[in-house]
This record gives structure tokens, sequence and C-alpha cells, in this order.
């Protein structure tokens, strides 16, 4: 007897009956004048279908999850499963997610369009250049870059910038640390000021988080103009605005803006806008994205990357109150690995089940539960379910969670699809109807950027202090001159522990949080708080996923996840 190798997440995407984008709009209500076409299977949705008296009665639902092992533990794909279960019960729904990055795709995480039989297809498009909203979003921020550098080489419009304070990078959508900090404008003086700069990520461009942000175009524009680029040999603060940056920018980000509309394998419609990442930025999608989800459907299921103590905090601090939305559920995914993983295990043991592990680890899960309810939620447990998960274990977080006045619930989307979420689909509608939860900030974007960086630290994370570096300590008096002190604070900090060192797994207690340096987002409205060792541009792992894919004489890829 022999037994059948299972389908990866490629080829259950690849086999996969696709329907027209048309008929996804219809299930939707959409007129299809409204569409703009990518192809057969994608489409952009223009802004004017937002509806404010719709989104204020849609059920928003969040789902974030425990500090991760590093593969993740499947956020979206129970994001997508728990829209195909909502579907199932008889409710109309939609999921809103990120678009992927290139870098996690080639490097070491894989795709973002979730897995199995809870994905969004087409899975090859998304994963990969999808409608060039990442293209559009790094010309942008790459052209004013080149605006900077023009400026200060030339004598005309001179804005007497001194090179040595300009804190505007270049971005590019890959992982590539050779470029975090590099020199340009050698070969002469026909070449440039030579300066010293880098790259970020794309995920991590401001404009990316701008993009975001912004409610509509005009909007967009005023933030780009707002990006800060640095100081005049006199002191004086420069902006995009006064490079006459911004009109150009929102040209390249014309398209970029509208939201992505694409189905689950299930034929459900998905929105698929943005992609900042969690850990380094605030990690989810655009508030336009997501009020047009809300608009079209009755219940939004959105992703809140990486751990709560990450995406959560920074979707509930930033973009909740910029954009006027009050979530009515959030899910928390864990699996039985990672809570192996938190409770002391070796990657080699995360497969392997054990009593004690789970009962240690069981301590981060609880942390984030806890957190939940700072921000007034009872959060409903997704235990996103492995082959290799023992009914001990399983049992043992139902029942721990109980006690903690929780309800945990098997997701089975990855085999089964909606069939298996449907029973995690009935519990959030249950806490959604049951009106218990009261969405609230964590802090007062009013407090001083110490009190707020505090507050996460020691509420969020469980730190007992936070420490600042001689650079941060410049920085904040350079900001309160700027006055944005008035601006939330987005935490660019590791996933893998609520600490700043990634060892630290489970629920570390003692430890306190060091801030390394700022970076000040004043397009986006916000100011980035860098933690430890976190660095904005990412590395390739030693063997990276691009190794093991490939395409064919046919145009058959593999190896992609």
């Amino acid at each position: 007897m022999t037994t059948k190798k299972p389908l990866t997440d490629l080829e259950i995407a690849q086999s996969a009956k696709i329907d027209h984008i048309n008929n996804i709009a219809k299930k939707i209500g959409i007129d299809l004048e409204e569409l703009e076409h990518y192809g057969k299977y994608k489409a952009k949705l223009p802004l004017t279908l937002i509806n404010e008296e719709k989104v204020s009665q849609c059920n928003l639902i969040l789902v974030s999850a425990v500090n991760p092992t590093p593969a993740g533990e499947g956020k979206t794909t129970v994001s997508i499963g728990l829209t195909d279960g909502l579907n199932k019960i008889g409710k109309k729904a939609m999921v809103v997610l990120r678009e992927p990055s290139l870098g996690p795709v080639f490097g070491m995480k894989g795709g973002a369009a979730g897995g199995g039989y809870s994905q969004v297809i087409p899975m090859v498009d998304i994963n990969l250049h999808f409608t060039g909203d990442f293209s559009a979003i790094e010309k942008a921020n790459n052209l004013l870059s080149a605006l900077i550098d023009n400026n200060i080489q030339n004598k005309t419009g001179n804005l007497n910038i001194d090179p040595r304070t300009i804190v505007w990078k270049r971005v590019m959508d890959m992982n590539d640390r050779s470029l975090r900090d590099i020199v340009i404008g050698l070969g002469g003086t026909a070449n440039g000021i030579p300066r010293e700069t880098g790259f970020n990520i794309t995920a991590a461009s401001e404009v990316m988080a701008i993009l975001c942000l912004s409610k509509d175009f005009p909007d967009l524009k005023k933030r780009l103009g707002n990006i800060f680029i640095g100081y005049t040999f006199d002191k004086r603060p420069v902006f995009a605005r006064e490079l006459k940056a911004e009109g150009a920018m929102a040209i390249l980000l014309k398209d970029a803006i509208k939201p992505n509309l694409v189905q689950t394998l299930e034929g459900n419609p998905a929105i698929v806008h943005c992609g900042p990442f969690a850990n380094i930025a605030q990690g989810t999608n655009s508030i336009v994205a997501t009020k047009m989800g809300m608009s079209l459907s009755d219940y939004v299921v959105t992703e809140a990357g990486f751990g709560a103590d990450l995406g959560a905090e920074k979707f509930l601090d930033i973009k909740c109150p910029v954009g006027g939305l009050k979530p009515k559920a959030l899910v928390i995914v864990a699996t039985i690995r990672a809570l192996r993983h938190h409770g002391g295990a070796k990657p080699d043991e995360y497969n392997t089940p054990n009593m004690d592990y789970i009962q240690k680890g069981f301590e981060n899960l609880e942390k984030h539960i806890e957190n939940c309810k700072k921000f007034g939620f009872t959060a409903v447990v997704a235990l996103n379910n492995f082959y290799t998960d023992s009914e001990a274990e399983i049992n043992y977080v139902i029942e721990k969670c109980a006690t903690l006045g929780v309800k945990a619930v098997i997701s089975k989307g990855w085999g089964d699809g909606g069939n298996g979420t449907m029973d995690l689909a009935k519990a959030v509608v249950e806490v959604i109807e049951s009106k218990k939860n009261n969405y609230k900030q964590l802090y007062d974007w009013n407090l001083s950027i110490e009190d707020k960086i505090k507050t996460i630290a020691t509420e969020i994370y469980g730190a007992v202090d936070v420490t600042y570096s001689p650079k941060a300590k410049t920085q904040l008096k350079e900001y309160a001159k700027l006055g944005v002190n008035g601006f939330p604070v987005c935490m660019a900090k590791t996933q893998k522990s609520f600490s700043d060192d990634e060892k630290r797994v489970g629920r570390p207690t003692g430890f306190k949080i060091n801030i390394r340096e700022f970076e000040l987002a004043a397009g986006a409205g916000f100011v980035v708080a860098i933690v430890g060792d976190m660095m904005r541009m990412p590395g390739l792992p030693v063997i990276p996923a691009s190794e093991g894919m490939d395409i064919d004489n046919n145009g058959n890829i593999t190896g992609l996840s």
C-alpha cells in the first residue's frame, strides 16, 4: 500500500477552479463598469465604492497571533479559512489582506496568500508582481531620493540641505543586507555629492505606510508632502513639499491607491492591498481596503502581522484611530507547535507531542489573551491544526483558555477549507452578537513619546523599563522641536519574542526594552522606535527559498509557497 503524497500549496492553487473576476464582483453587487481589469482574475476597485454608512454597520474581525516560530503560525490561512467558514454558515463575509513582499517570498517565510485549502488566488500572481503596487511604491519612494540628491547637487533652487542630516533612504523589494549602509555619489563632481545612506525594504518605506493610512487622494498628496527629509545647514527642517515632490509621487501611486479584488479557493471575494511588515512598520493593509470590504459585506476578516504584541497593537493604536474603525472581535491564532516552541522545544522537537512544553509555552498565549483585554476584547483563540497535534495537548489548551474566560476552537482551514472553520466562524459570530467587546486605545496620543513607548513596553510586552541610546535621546529632543510629540508610536521590534531578544521565548520577565534610534514618519503621522538589533532591511537566510524554485518551458512554476 502506498501513501499518496499530499499536494503542496502551489499545486492546490494551480489545480483549483478559478472564477472570472466579473463573477466575484457580481456576488458583492459591484457594477462591472466599475472594475479595472488586470487580466481575467484580478481587478482594481475605485474608491467611490466606499460607503461610510455601510462601514459603520459592518462587523470587523481582527486576526492576529502568538509570537511565531520562523515558519509562521498560519494567521493568513486562518483569516481566509474563517472567511470561507462564515460564508458556509450563511454570513456575507470578505477577507481583506496585505500584499506579499518578494523579500520573504524568496527568503525564508514564503508567500502570504494563505495555505492548503484556505488560499487566495491566483496565488502565483499575488505572491509575485500582482498589480504592480509594490513597484509603484518603490518608484515613488526613489523618485523622492533622486530629487533630494539632485537638489543638493545643483545651485538652482538649492534648499541648502545638509547631506549629513538626510534621513530619507531608497528602497527595494528584496532582502539584501549589503544595501543597509552604503556610500553614494562617488566618481567625481558630475555624479553627485558623496554621502552615507542606505536602503530599506519596500515594505518599510514611509510611502507604503502613507498609502496604507491615506483616506483619499488629497490626503495622500498632503501626507507625501509632509515627509521629513532632513535639515538645512542652518538647522531648519526640510519636507518633501519643498521639493515639490508630492504631485509627481502621487502620479506614480494613482493606481496603487486602489484596492485589488481577487477570490478565495471557494470563490468568496477577497481584497489584497498594500503590505507593510508588522515588525518594522504598521503591519496591516490599507484603510481604504478595509473600508472597501466593509462597504461590500456584512463581515470583514482582516489580519495584523506577526504576534499580537506587534500587528494587533499597531492596528488598534494607529490604524483604527486614523481610520475611525472599531473592530467587533479579535482572534488569536495559535498552534500546538508554537506553544511547544515557547515551552522550550528545539526545532527538531516542534512536531513531537510534549505536555511539559505545552504547559510552559501556554504562558505566551496567556499573555496575548491578557493584552487583548486591555483593548476591550475577549479574544477567540483559533488553534490552527497540524497532523502532529496530540489530543491531550489540544484539550489542555482548550481547557486552559476556558479558565481565562476565552473560547479556543480548532481551525482546520488548511486541510478542509471553509468546512474546517465553521465552528470557529460560529464562535466569532457568537462573540460579536454578545456585544461584550468594546474597543479602546491603549494610550492617549497626547502623551509624550517616552510615555507612549513605556506604556507599550510595560503593558503589552511585560518589560520593567525602557532604555534609550544617546542617539535616541538626541532624536527625542529634535522631535520635540518639530512638534511631533502627538504622533502615535510604531515599534520596530523582533516578532519572535515579547522582549527585544529573539531568544527569550515564552513569557519573559524582568527585561528592559532598548530603543536604539528613531525614524520620523511625519507623512504617515507616526514615530518609528527601532528596538534592539532590529533592521529595516532584512537579509536572506543561508539557504533562501529561491534555491528551490524553478519554471519549465511551459511556464509552470514549482517551489513557490
